[in-house]
């Protein structure tokens, strides 16, 4: 199979920038390289078809509370409850989000066209038709954003096209969830008056608002002011999962009426029902999730949101590379050609259409 004949791949989250910006062992991973290491580069985007998706910028605690709960279990159900991590302090936020705006751009100029930063939605089909990774920035968490929103101009300038209100910590716009297992979303307060402030400036830049990480009450809230699709980049359904990452029946019918769209996060730890972190795990968890949520509320309504290089894969999976095998295994589970290029990239384009207004 060429990389031409290969099926699509816009993915609703990565980590990547960060194993560059910020890698755990001082040595950033190269991105043009084949690397065994991680699931994702350039070599393993072209095998797998990776034909672009949200490229997050995050900024961790500095705490182990930054990393998934647990060991690598093999036997029994996960049982866990961490707390928040601490609020971030804005400077070092900001400091370490340009830094992260920098590695993208970098990579974006290093890569002699074969990836490009995209701001539009007909840059990123052009991109798609022409083989072009195509990269949306964007930021996994609000901190680095001041509360009068003058730093959102500045970045949406930069190129920000996707803001997740929080990540699984409080700031001053909304509450993320905490890792909790078993447990549902509604954790703790919802949006500031702030947050709702943020919403509202989002919609009207066409800045996307993620709610993937943050509790269920700031869902209902961002819900009840936007004006734009409700947008959940990565995440589970938690009637398979009960983890406090994972979205409701209600919440799902929410993004549904909504005509908004859910990307299926692969992390096996949102994926099992008895939420081991075991990557002995199938990629039919990956099709289960999927399933529910395209006879709940429509195949229009459901897409990818990996969270490469941000957790823990499936091992029949692997890594970018893989993309093929969920494919085929969507393919024989009864998904029609039509469905398959919807889930793959075509229902994230729809989103990006109608909220990137500018």
């Amino acid at each position: 199979m060429t990389a031409h004949s290969l099926l699509p791949i816009f993915d609703g989250h990565n980590d990547v920038l960060q194993s560059i910006y910020l890698p755990k062992d001082g040595k950033p991973r190269p991105f043009f390289e084949l690397n065994e290491s991680g699931h994702l580069d350039l070599p393993r985007m072209r095998q797998g078809g990776f034909a672009g998706g949200f490229f997050a910028v995050f900024v961790p605690s500095g705490t182990k509370d930054d990393d998934f709960p647990g060991a690598d279990s093999k036997s029994g159900q996960a049982e866990y409850a961490l707390p928040l991590p601490p609020t971030l302090e804005f400077s070092r936020a900001q400091a370490v989000t340009m830094r992260a705006i920098a590695t993208l751009f970098r990579l974006e100029r290093q890569s002699r066209g074969q990836l490009k930063v995209v701001r539009t939605a007909d840059e990123l089909t052009d991109c798609i038709h022409h083989q072009v990774v195509a990269a949306v920035l964007h930021f996994e968490g609000a901190e680095a954003i001041d509360t009068d929103l003058d730093a959102l101009h500045v970045y949406y300038q930069a190129g920000l096209r996707s803001l997740g209100l929080a990540w699984s910590r409080p700031n001053a716009f909304a509450h993320g969830v905490p890792f909790k297992f078993p447990h549902t979303p509604d954790t703790g307060p919802g949006l500031s008056p702030n947050g709702f402030e943020l919403v509202k400036k989002c919609n009207e830049l066409g800045v996307i608002v993620d709610l993937a990480h943050v509790n269920e009450k700031g869902f209902w809230d961002a819900a009840s002011v936007t004006e734009k699709p409700i947008v959940v980049t990565h995440a589970g359904v938690h009637a398979l999962c009960p983890s406090t990452r994972n979205l409701t029946d209600k919440q799902l019918d929410a993004i549904g009426e909504s005509n908004g769209i859910i990307g299926i996060n692969f992390h096996v730890g949102f994926l099992r029902p008895d939420g081991r972190l075991d990557s002995d795990t199938s990629i039919q968890e990956i099709v289960n999730h999927i399933d529910y949520v395209a006879e709940r509320i429509g195949v229009d309504k459901v897409a990818l949101g990996s969270d490469f290089d941000g957790a823990i894969m499936p091992a029949d999976l692997g890594d970018a590379a893989g993309m093929p095998k969920l494919i085929g295994k969507l393919r024989s589970s009864g998904y029609d050609e039509e469905s398959l290029h919807k889930i793959s990239y075509q229902n994230w384009i729809r989103i990006l259409k109608t909220t990137w207004t500018n």
